[in-house]
């Protein structure tokens, strides 16, 4: 079950949340300043029932939900989506643990971290696995920002519920009625908790039931929770904490100078909890307790602290409708007015599919801007009128009545919008901010400077932001369907259906859905959209160079990794890998497409680049597929390196040129660099 965009055999693939228009530029300007502001309501029930309501719905497809309770949207694109989809429940990584359930019950505990030379593997391990005493189903019956609620049910009788949450090192029992459970270790008397044992962790329990050896016995309403003891920590700092359930978690952002991010933890008391934080999150922290220890994960070394808001913050990243051409020569002009004019003139028809047909209308709309920009006005004007006319086509409500293809509709099972011609598995939710990524950034683009046709456009495309933006979830989309508020990156498989969770492959494309969405936002006027999408751009650039790009190689748990990319990030496991190519240069180039004006996450430490660059062209040289978009990134290096990369592109064979990319493009992008 593969996702993500095939562009001329470069597939941006996946594996497969909770619920609960500002300035507009023009060709070439870099749009830095934007609406700015705290966390808010985006498309709301209000907003977007009537969308709904005009568009074609029918029924999608039968994703088996089997284990969602009743009344919840179904929770694709989740950290916990394994949890809900398909035939048998799958493990789930809320890190610092890793978590699964069964017929028995549930069991949890810290995985095992080990590196190799193309993986690094942090799997499921069921250390402590807790026993109902009876058969047991398990449904999600809640789900919020972080933290997901699961019911289990024996003959008939609800047994008691578990909550688990993103960053929060405790796992909690809440006894619907008396109840005995039973631990595959005993737990002895510790102080006011008891401790275990179990392989290289001790593992704590807090309750006020009765604890004998492998016996737990609670009253109706009492709680268990279980955690690890944070490696340099101690049980006695922990149990406290532990002592106070998590009930409930929330997240806060503000974009102003930068972007920040607090995540809330709810107690049942009110009183502190603990939280780990990743390496992203760390080296802006604000407000956080005392440290507590810390944690081994497959992203590297989790610190824990006291507290019940975890806030950092990031750079804000700039969405641009184009590139920056004013520095060109007249010779250059020219060079590239010929050059886009070919490209015009060689162009397939619309693919009709959500991910190819997006991916070309956003080509376009980048070819339309540098050919403004380099006076090739009547290609500009062709262009303009060919992709308003793609645009329209998409975006009639009423589309999918008319036609097989070229349309979306309201999937009244699963609460989206989908392509009537999908790809990837975009029916069944893979990859949906990588293929409407494409269509918002097209149509902020177009409709910059053009509010008639923003309004024409407006009652599909504000259904697209609404499938991957709508904050909270309403009954009609779950809350931003694939970003990950903790994690800081988007999930792309739809359902899940992995022993190590969701995956991510492509987080370049995420990026630029959340810069299209930001676009798209300042195009339609629409404030609290762009502040949301500022944010999420923000924050998935920040997450693809701290586990995709530019890693700290100097954490441990890089030790014996021998690559200096990582392509593919599930929830327990990081592979050197592509779901389509086992080509180094595959490996890179998944992580850079489309290499959009908004690509900024792509830039850094010129060493770093050019080793990326070193290994992904090998032996092979930039002239090999995917070799275009390598030689964009490498000029990212300096000037030395752009000035080779001009050189190279001049002698590349533009039949390896990707199809979701133009050589016009690729020589404008270089020279738009240019010192």
């Amino acid at each position: 079950m593969l996702a993500g965009g095939l562009i001329g055999g470069l597939v941006a693939c996946s594996s497969s949340s909770p619920t609960a228009g500002g300035a507009t530029g023009s060709a070439g300007s870099t749009v830095t300043a934007g609406a700015s502001g705290p966390s808010g309501t985006v498309f709301g029930a209000d907003q977007v029932g009537p969308l709904v309501s005009n568009i074609v719905s029918k029924a999608g497809k039968d994703l088996k939900p089997e284990r969602l309770g009743e009344g919840l949207l179904p929770p694709t694109n989740k950290w916990f989506s394994g949890l809900v989809f398909g035939d048998t429940a799958l493990p789930v990584f809320p890190l610092p643990l890793s978590f699964g359930v069964d017929a028995k019950g549930f069991a949890f505990g810290m995985p095992t971290v080990t590196t190799t030379d193309k993986t690094i593997m942090g799997g499921y391990a069921p250390i402590i696995a807790v026993g109902t005493g009876s058969t047991t189903t398990w449904q999600v019956t809640a789900y919020d920002e972080l933290s997901v609620t699961l019911t289990g049910t024996a003959d008939g009788d609800v047994v008691g519920s578990v909550l688990i949450a993103e960053g929060s090192p405790f796992v909690t029992f809440t006894a619907a009625g008396d109840v005995s459970l039973t631990t595959n270790l005993p737990f002895a008397v510790a102080g006011d908790a008891y401790s275990v044992q179990g392989g290289a962790s001790v593992y704590g329990l807090v309750t006020k039931g009765e604890v004998s050896g492998t016996a737990v016995t609670l009253g109706k309403g009492q709680t268990a929770t279980w955690f690890a003891v944070p490696d340099g920590g101690s049980l006695e700092a922990m149990a406290p904490l532990a002592a106070d359930p998590v009930t409930s978690t929330a997240v806060e952002y503000q974009v102003a100078d930068k972007a920040s991010t607090t995540l809330n933890y709810t107690t049942a008391g009110g009183g502190k909890t603990a939280f780990a934080t990743m390496p992203h999150q760390q080296g802006t922290l604000s407000g956080q307790g005392d440290e507590l220890g810390s944690y081994a994960s497959s992203y590297g070394t989790l610190k824990v602290y006291a507290g019940n808001k975890l806030t950092w913050t990031d750079e804000l990243l700039a969405a641009r409708p184009g590139l920056d051409l004013s520095g060109l020569t007249d010779a250059e002009r020219t060079e590239v007015a010929e050059a886009v004019k070919a490209d015009v003139e060689a162009a397939e028809p619309y693919p009709a599919d959500t991910y190819f047909g997006g991916k070309a209308l956003y080509r376009d709309a980048q070819l339309l801007q540098i050919a403004r920009q380099v006076g090739a006005d009547d290609v500009a004007d062709t262009l303009k009128q060919q992709v308003t006319a793609e645009l329209e086509k998409w975006t009639d409500p009423k589309g999918c009545e008319a036609r097989d293809a070229f349309c979306f509709f309201y999937d009244t099972t699963n609460h989206g919008l989908i392509g009537q011609t999908p790809s990837f598995g975009s029916d069944e939710y893979n990859d949906h901010h990588f293929h409407y990524g494409y269509f918002l950034y097209a149509a902020g683009v177009l409709a910059a400077d053009d509010s008639a046709l923003a309004e024409k456009l407006a009652p599909v495309m504000n259904l697209l932001a609404a499938d991957i933006a709508s904050s909270p979830g309403t009954e009609y989309f779950v809350s931003r369907r694939n970003f990950d508020s903790y994690a800081a990156h988007s999930w792309a498989s739809g359902t899940s259906p992995f022993a190590d969770a969701n995956n991510q492959e492509s987080a370049s494309e995420a990026v630029t859905a959340y810069a299209g969405l930001t676009l798209w936002a300042q195009a339609s006027g629409n404030e609290s959209l762009q502040v949301e999408a500022r944010w999420m751009h923000a924050l998935e650039g920040a997450s693809a160079q701290a586990y995709w790009t530019n890693f700290d190689t100097t954490q441990p748990v890089y030790s014996g990794f021998g690559h200096s990319v990582i392509p593919l990030n599930f929830g327990g496991k990081r592979d050197y890998a592509t779901w389509f190519s086992a080509e180094p240069a595959a490996a890179l180039a998944i992580l850079l497409i489309p290499v959009s004006p908004s690509s900024d996450q792509l830039k850094g430490d010129a060493e770093r680049i050019a080793k990326n660059v070193a290994e992904g062209i090998g032996s092979k040289g930039f002239n090999q597929q995917y070799g275009d978009y390598i030689l964009m990134y490498s000029a990212l290096a300096g000037e030395d390196a752009r000035v080779k990369a001009l050189d190279e592109l001049r002698a590349f064979d533009k039949a390896k040129i990707d199809d979701g990319n133009t050589y016009s493009y690729t020589l404008a992008w270089l020279l738009s660099l240019k010192s």
